[in-house]
């Protein structure tokens, strides 16, 4: 368990009234423009007294600084946290003659301590992604002494946005969609403005690196803002398994005729794709971000017929060329992986290699089990391992994208198993429109931090979880819903469900399984009525709507199940009713999801989930 600095002892450290926060104007932007700010502005939130930001620490009650700044080199305890901070991204929390101190090895540590702080005095990440109210206190006692010294496991965490339309596609449109840019041209919906809020969810969720969304959208070319932006707020920016060389699917669909033959094809068109991918390099080799090497067919496909591994190893050598070309040095100094996704981890299997040190990233089956896990002779390799999972997945034998249907425990023995395998480099995992997936993200992203947790802590794991959203309301009842739908869903995914998924004979089972789900919704709805008032949105969004509209799905394919089987006439109009009035019902569900909050969720919950075909 992690160090709690917020104290019930009124003998403690007291944070109250107007809080003067001291900051070095010379510390990165990430954190005097971004996660200062959120400090300020949620602190004042907390409080309800307005927070000031100042240069000069006389009557300062927190002092935030990265390491090497004069800010903290002034500190009289200074060779104590200079001598503590040794490791990438790590932070201190303490509390030191009468000031709380925030010091990181470097910003994004700093960052990290802003937030760890903020979560424990009662600000959730999730409080614009989820409507999470933050609690008020007109009073924080801060235990003193207080010593909390923290660092990551896994060097790269984050999450890909996928499989984005029609639901996190509209939503964006909504709210971010109406920039223009120079040319007088409405912007993608996935511009800067969306994830400035992206980014400040991963970073407040102790990430560092993103997939962005790629489905109709480009990140680099659909706003210049939003490069400039990852890099501003300390996030590193990657390319999907099957966008090479930091260039997004989407620039290739709309301009592919500006490059030779306009074939995504390399045998036939080489010239052109080396353009194609030279211009990645050139517009961002300057920033943090890592590039995907290889080339995988057009549009997340296989490359052609045959395991074209010879021809792969070409492509992977002309890539790490251009590389080497456009920077200036050797091409192991520019961070890269190879996805071992699909048919590309056939390759490897055959004896394909990439240099040592490229990161390998493994990946998962699409359904959250691990394919392949290194070799003990091959786990000291420079470039490491990292590993792609899914939460949300898109392919055969259908989608699965709606809700949640992932457990923590089998992420847990799954990405344990992983981390203890040597997996340490990077760890994404797919949350699709990000909706719906906010618990399992947050146990993904809490496991990436520290993979060092025992079963224990995981069973655990839920009910702190909730306590954090739900403000310590109901508690038991609450954890207990959500653990139980997410195992249930967990058998089979609500768009994988129909008619003849379960039998009506052998031992009752559909109806069995029909009055897990009844007894499930009937919980949920007395919770809600018995919920304060300020968390029922929250409570909505991560229980009741999940749970209640999957009953109303197996309620509906239980009825139509009858309605084929049955001779009885009677049963048949009776369960055909049945099947129209679910039907109904769940546009309605949806449709009151999508405008909680006065609309701010239209769309979310528009995902296809019934009716699938292929």
């Amino acid at each position: 368990m992690k160090s709690q600095i917020v104290s019930q002892t009124k003998t403690s450290m007291l944070i109250s009234g107007v809080v003067k926060i001291t900051y070095d104007k010379k510390d990165d932007e990430a954190i005097t423009k971004y996660a200062l700010i959120n400090l300020k502005n949620d602190l004042t939130n907390v409080l309800g007294e307005e927070a000031i930001l100042a240069t000069e620490s006389k009557n300062s009650k927190i002092i935030v600084a990265t390491i090497d700044t004069s800010l903290a080199k002034s500190q009289k305890n200074y060779e104590l946290l200079r001598e503590a901070l040794n490791k990438k991204e790590q932070y201190i929390i303490t509390v030191f003659e009468g000031q709380l101190q925030l010091i990181g090895n470097d910003r994004r540590g700093t960052i990290y301590a802003i937030y760890e702080f903020l979560s424990q005095i009662g600000v959730s990440p999730w409080h614009y992604w989820m409507d999470v109210p933050i609690k008020k206190q007109a009073e924080l006692y801060l235990n003193e002494p207080f010593f909390l010294i923290d660092a990551p496991k896994v060097e790269m965490r984050g999450f890909f946005i996928n499989d984005e339309w029609p639901a996190a596609g509209n939503w964006a449109t909504k709210h971010f969609g109406h920039l223009m840019n120079e040319k007088g041209e409405k912007m993608n919906s996935f511009n800067h403005l969306y994830y400035e809020k992206l980014f400040d969810l991963l970073l407040r969720l102790k990430g560092n690196f993103i997939w962005p969304a790629m489905w109709d959208s480009a990140f680099y070319a659909d706003d210049p803002e939003n490069s400039k932006l990852a890099q501003k707020m300390g996030v590193i920016i990657g390319t999907s398994h099957h966008e090479p060389m930091g260039r997004n699917h989407q620039e290739w669909i709309r301009n592919h005729g500006q490059y030779g033959n306009g074939d995504w094809d390399y045998e036939s068109n080489q010239e052109g794709l080396e353009k194609y991918f030279r211009q990645g390099i050139e517009r961002s080799y300057q920033t943090e971000d890592i590039f995907t090497l290889g080339m995988r067919g057009n549009g997340d496909e296989a490359m052609g017929e045959g395991e074209n591994i010879s021809l792969l190893e070409q492509i992977i050598n002309k890539q790490r060329k251009i590389i080497s070309e456009v920077t200036g040095r050797s091409a192991k100094e520019t961070p890269q992986i190879w996805a071992l996704y699909k048919e590309v981890q056939d390759y490897y299997d055959k004896g394909m290699r990439v240099p040592d040190d490229v990161i390998l990233l493994l990946c998962d089956d699409n359904w959250g089990n691990l394919r392949k896990l290194p070799s003990l002779e091959n786990r000291d390799r420079k470039g490491g391992f990292g590993i792609y999972y899914h939460y949300d997945y898109v392919g055969g034998p259908r989608n699965s994208k709606w809700i949640n249907v992932s457990q923590i425990q089998r992420t847990w023995e799954q990405i344990t198993l992983a981390y203890n395998y040597g997996v340490r480099k990077l760890w994404v995992v797919n949350v699709g429109d990000l909706k719906g997936q906010e618990y399992p993200l947050s146990y993904f992203m809490d496991l990436a931090w520290n993979p060092e947790q025992s079963l224990e802590e995981m069973e655990g794991y839920t009910k702190n979880w909730v306590e954090k959203q739900l403000g310590g309301n109901y508690i038991n009842d609450a954890s207990k819903l959500l653990a139980a739908y997410s195992k249930l869903n967990m058998t089979i995914s609500p768009e994988l469900l129909d008619k003849d998924t379960f039998s009506l004979e052998i031992d009752y089972e559909f109806e069995r399984i029909l009055a897990n789900y009844r007894d499930l919704s009937n919980q949920a709805g007395q919770l809600f009525v018995l919920m304060p008032e300020e968390y029922r949105q929250v409570y909505e969004q991560l229980i009741y709507f999940p749970l209640v509209a999957t009953a109303n799905l197996y309620e509906m394919y239980y009825a139509q199940a009858i309605n084929w089987k049955s001779n009885d006439t009677k049963i048949v109009n009776q369960a055909a009713d049945k099947v129209e009035w679910c039907f109904k019902r769940d546009a309605e569900l949806t449709s009151h999801y999508n405008y909680l909050n006065n609309g701010k969720w239209e769309h979310m919950m528009s995902q296809t989930h019934i009716g699938y075909h292929d």
